[in-house]
């Protein structure tokens, strides 16, 4: 009997403990949840204020940030969202890098921009008639000028000068403030330049490699006891080149240590910034150097420039077809107004064969006087 009881007990303990589960489940339920819904057990005012405090530690001062934050961040959320800014914080910074990168583009150094052919199909005569029209018009009138050899402003005289300088006060250098030229000249054209800017109180350098007179071959110590001196003219056996080295060395003041440098190099070496007036006779050797100054950005720091394009044959290191090489040089000379200068005059030079062509309408050489407009 009483094994039987003991049989009969047992089942009876388990389905009451089975019955209480529930509500012990229940229990442990509204404790854990109750405080989280509406209407649940009221908090204790310190337990406000610390819930207060949390929900203030989260609010950003940042709107961009905490617009991006969702209110369903699943776990390890903080983490994400930290990475999230990481990254958004770097697109900017990358963003920022590359706006920097095109500004500079724009204002300094760029790519020499091939210009359409003149016609539907390249054609001599169509691609000739271009470059002649573009180089024989001024695209700026000065009501003040200087003339060659002359330091004294005038009126535009009635007869074509070789050359002249945009004498506007907008365009020339303040009378309180350095003014340097330089001049690149191998035949003793630059007499009158050299007179103008040396009027003018500028520090002057001629450039000349077959110059006897040059103290020694570089600049060197020549230019310490120079440099400042209005009116007088510093000579330097030293020319141009185009050719930008693949390990540029960094040029001292002072110091290249060679006969051919590139005008950015050389004006590091003087010390200079800026060169207001810039004569260049560089014997058809032009349009390479050109194509340095543009892509380079060097002709941001020029304000007046003076050169003679000679068209009787390519040049140094051009080739192709004629219509291909005429229309390289439209191109340069489109590089030139997009760098911001102006032509101010064109004088015709003598002959009229262009690329072994005669042409009548056109000469071997002309010398053009360009303005800075956007120095």
């Amino acid at each position: 009997m009483r094994t039987c009881a003991r049989w009969r007990g047992g089942p009876l303990r388990s389905r009451a403990l089975l019955l209480l589960i529930p509500p012990v489940l229940l229990a442990l339920q509204l404790l854990l949840v109750g405080p989280r819904l509406p209407g649940g057990v009221s908090r204790t005012e310190e337990e406000e204020e610390e819930q207060e405090e949390v929900a203030f530690s989260v609010i950003s001062i940042e709107p961009e940030r905490n617009q991006r934050r969702s209110p369903n961040r699943l776990p390890g959320g903080l983490q994400e969202e930290e990475e999230q800014e990481e990254e958004d914080d770097g697109q900017l910074a990358r963003a920022y890098e590359d706006e920097n990168e095109m500004h500079s583009r724009q204002v300094g150094p760029r790519a020499l921009e091939v210009q359409p052919w003149a016609a539907e199909e390249p054609s001599f005569t169509a691609e000739v008639n271009r470059i002649i029209t573009y180089i024989t018009r001024p695209q700026l009138n000065c009501s003040r000028i200087l003339s060659p050899g002359q330091a004294q402003t005038s009126q535009p005289p009635a007869g074509s000068p070789h050359w002249l300088l945009c004498a506007e006060d907008w365009l020339l250098p303040a009378a309180d403030r350095p003014c340097v030229a330089y001049s690149f000249s191998m035949d003793g054209g630059d007499a009158d330049f050299l007179k103008t800017v040396s009027g003018l109180g500028c520090e002057v350098h001629s450039f000349d490699p077959s110059s006897s007179n040059a103290s020694g071959g570089h600049l060197g110590n020549s230019l310490s006891g120079n440099h400042g001196d209005g009116g007088v003219v510093s000579r330097h056996k030293m020319w141009l080149e185009w050719r930008v080295p693949r390990k540029r060395k960094h040029k001292t003041r002072g110091n290249l240590g060679g006969v051919s440098q590139t005008l950015a190099d050389i004006m590091a070496a003087l010390g200079h910034h800026t060169v207001h007036f810039l004569y260049a006779d560089l014997l058809s050797a032009e349009w390479r150097v050109f194509q340095n100054w543009i892509e380079s950005g060097t002709l941001q720091s020029v304000h007046h420039l003076v050169a003679t394009v000679h068209l009787q044959w390519a040049g140094f290191e051009v080739g192709g077809t004629s219509e291909e090489v005429l229309r390289y040089w439209f191109s340069i000379l489109q590089g030139l107004q997009a760098s911001g200068l102006k032509l101010v005059h064109s004088s015709a030079g003598e002959g009229h064969r262009v690329l072994k062509q005669t042409v009548v309408n056109g000469h071997s050489s002309y010398t053009l006087s360009w303005a800075n407009t956007r120095r």
